[in-house]
């Protein structure tokens, strides 16, 4: 189910109703039963794997639990095979086998194996990570197996964070769900508010640029310069605004019943170097691989050179935890080498500012920073978003093509008036991109749930006025699916 469908315009109000309407010890039933339907509105079949991944996540969580030294080490290890195995099979089996076919081919061997046709269970990864948390945290002593089946049920398949996180810790969530939320209409209000604001960013910004963005991606060899240009930078806004726009949405619908989901963005594109972006960018998923892959691998109190491998390693499998594609896997190395460089460069980077000057006009240089900042992020999101590594290299080569004089430049402008927006639209996209850049300006915290609140009432209310007008009027109301559905 699509937080942007009518269906759950519908399915949201009646769930909170029941809610707040029934006892405590009932609303496990309750939610378990609506996380089922939400997810079941996709491919009702697939909540067997679902189910699987539970089930296996709680017999494991108990067998390493009870059990010591060698033993409960190979128990982990088949805990961790159990959880990761629909992942493996339903997203990974294609490109492996795919890729072992080439290789048989160029050796002249005979390999028959075919790809499978399934589709990829919705929020698969992100369901898998959240077991494996719970699995690891278990292993390692940090928090005790779940005794009650229902519990590590919803911990995994709570529905507003189930298909696209933020990806949760057993920490934090399994004991909210012990607690009796009583309503509070200043809670509700503010998850509604939050909720909103999600909205705000996927269907006025995102659904809205996404058209440009799918008018070039879909045959980039037809366009050259500024289109690409375009395309390229309001990719970088569509995705942000369209993971943020959902993690917003999770987030609020989750306080308006009492829960606490832990934030997932921090104003990124305000970041001054790649280390900070990657800080403020999908921080459930970021933090996930710092704490259960780079330190593992021994972080920063190792060699440098064994310090800039891990970085590379962490990065590398990010890349392919957002798809099973070289594509992906070269974007996400290229991120990794993006913060090697940036460590390697930082003593000549603080020289070139002394020598330029800019140390003397902070705000500048800070700006500069932003700046540069978000054209890396976007330029390796060409990457990221092509078909194929083909397509990503044609818009690398083509980005100033035409571009030589005055003429190609007015020419090239004009083309984008045929990418699915006219001029009207294209305005009402910037304004609307710049409105939200201007609301988190003025909230440097990470708490969005109290972005308007703290504000004076004259600020709050045409801010509100202003969400909804631009909600109704030049939001895209059709079942755009959002973007990390598809990992």
């Amino acid at each position: 189910m699509l937080f942007n469908s009518f269906s759950f315009l519908l399915f949201f109000p009646t769930v909170i109703f029941l809610y707040f309407l029934i006892p405590h010890a009932l609303r496990w039933v309750l939610l378990l039963a609506a996380s089922a339907v939400f997810y079941m509105a996709f491919i009702p079949g697939y909540i067997l794997v679902l189910i699987f991944t539970i089930s296996a996540t709680y017999v494991l969580g108990h067998l390493i639990e009870h059990h010591e030294g060698r033993k409960r080490g190979g128990l982990f290890a088949v805990g961790i095979l159990f959880v990761c195995s629909p992942l493996v099979l339903f997203k990974y089996f294609n490109f492996i086998n795919a890729n072992l076919s080439q290789i048989a081919s160029f050796l002249r061997w005979n390999y028959s194996i075919e790809n499978l046709s399934w589709a990829l269970p919705i929020g698969l990864s992100f369901y898998t990570f959240q077991g494996l948390s719970y699995l690891i945290e278990v292993y390692r002593r940090n928090y005790e197996a779940e005794r009650r089946f229902h519990v590590l049920a919803l911990y995994i398949m709570f529905f507003p964070q189930l298909v696209a996180g933020p990806i949760e810790r057993p920490g934090n969530l399994i004991p909210q769900f012990d607690v009796k939320h009583a309503f509070d209409s200043q809670r509700v209000i503010d998850g509604l508010k939050l909720m909103v604001w999600g909205y705000f960013k996927k269907v006025v910004i995102a659904d809205k640029i996404a058209i440009v963005v799918e008018q070039v991606y879909l045959d980039p060899t037809q366009f050259t310069g500024i289109p690409l240009i375009t395309a390229a930078l309001f990719f970088g806004v569509q995705v942000y605004c369209d993971f943020s726009g959902y993690s917003d949405i999770a987030i609020g619908s989750a306080q308006v019943m009492g829960f606490r989901l832990m934030d997932n963005f921090n104003r990124p594109f305000a970041s001054r170097s790649v280390t900070e972006f990657w800080r403020r960018w999908h921080i459930s998923l970021m933090t996930w691989f710092r704490d259960y892959v780079y330190i593992p691998l021994g972080g920063k109190q190792v060699k440098p050179w064994r310090w800039y491998l891990n970085i590379f390693i962490t990065f590398t499998l990010s890349g392919l935890w957002h798809g099973a594609g070289w594509g992906f896997v070269l974007w996400g190395s290229l991120n990794g080498c993006y913060l090697i460089l940036s460590d390697w460069t930082q003593g000549l980077r603080k020289r070139g500012v002394r020598w330029t000057g800019l140390d003397q006009v902070p705000a500048f240089h800070h700006a500069l920073q932003i700046i540069f900042g978000f054209l890396l992020f976007c330029f390796t999101l060409i990457i990221f978003r092509s078909r194929n590594l083909s397509d990503a290299y044609y818009i690398l080569t083509h980005l100033g093509a035409g571009l030589g004089n005055l003429e190609g430049i007015r020419l090239s402008l004009k083309s984008l008036y045929g990418l699915g927006l006219d001029r009207y639209e294209l305005v009402i996209a910037l304004i609307s991109i710049g409105l939200m850049e201007g609301v988190q300006w003025m909230v440097p915290q990470r708490n969005m749930r109290q972005m308007l609140s703290d504000k004076p009432i004259f600020f709050r209310w045409p801010v509100y006025y202003a969400l909804i007008l631009f909600l109704v009027l030049f939001g895209e109301y059709y079942d755009h699916a959002f973007i990390y559905f598809q990992f």
